[in-house]
């Protein structure tokens, strides 16, 4: 190939590859992505590839920066968890970010042939987010709640906060309903599900100590009877003997 060839031949290169990285478009240069950047991505993963096109994977070095941002907790914990910002107003970026994370559950959930998760790592990752997020948009409305009250300490207050903490609640349990489709999840995806239930459900029991799990208690134990995961049964017994614990304390 003469000279002349081979420097065709790598500008095409250069041509066809900036083509191909140039056909999804990601602010991956901002340190944190706000509501608006969640709404054009996700747009963007749920409608802007084709049925045949491999989605990004972190498993894909060259993808997977972007589904590290999108999952990247700190998106909305920089706004959240910032108390020098307004109450109102965080609950307000809280409640957007939910309406947003709602749209990613449909991302990754795609099962191939053999009733096999194409994406779990990816989709787990995507519950953690919104795991994590769901205990700061609940916290954050229950504070509001208290703010707004001429007095925080009647029934009626009470009432609404231990009403929003047994949604929440309910909604943990959404998470173990994924147990049922068990065998969908790789070895890997299996071990990642289970540091889900160690970290999530403890820090949810640890922000609301007195609440009724009841219903998470009996969810995990009919669950452990029909995982055959040992890492999934270890973390499961050790939520239950975590309720179990409170309880005592409670009583």
């Amino acid at each position: 190939m003469t000279r002349i060839k081979i420097i065709l031949f790598a500008a095409l290169c250069i041509t066809l590859t900036s083509c191909k990285t140039e056909e999804h478009e990601f602010p991956l240069d901002k340190r944190y992505w706000d509501v608006n950047d969640y709404d054009n991505v996700i747009l963007e993963l749920n409608y802007g590839y084709e049925s045949d096109e491999k989605l990004p994977t972190f498993n894909n070095p060259e993808t997977r920066i972007i589904v590290e941002k999108l999952t990247d907790q700190q998106n909305f914990k920089i706004v959240l968890d910032d108390n020098e910002l307004g109450l109102k107003h965080r609950n307000d970026v809280a409640e957007k970010f939910f309406k947003e994370w709602r749209d990613m559950n449909n991302i990754y959930d795609a099962i191939d042939r053999k009733d096999q998760y194409l994406y779990d790592k990816e989709m787990l990752a995507v519950w953690h987010f919104g795991l994590e997020l769901q205990r700061s948009y609940f916290k954050l409305g229950n504070d509001q709640i208290k703010e707004s009250a001429d007095d925080p300490n009647t029934a009626g207050v009470k009432n609404s906060i231990n009403s929003n903490v047994g949604t929440l609640i309910k909604n943990y349990l959404i998470y173990l309903d994924e147990i049922n489709n068990e065998n969908a999840f790789s070895e890997d995806g299996k071990i990642a599900f289970a540091k889900g239930i160690d970290i999530y459900f403890s820090k949810l029991i640890e922000l609301y100590p007195d609440a009724n799990y009841n219903g998470m208690k009996n969810k995990a134990e009919l669950m452990l009877k029909k995982s055959e995961s040992d890492k999934i049964k270890t973390s499961l017994n050790k939520l239950i003997e975590l309720i179990k614990s409170k309880e005592t304390k409670n009583t």
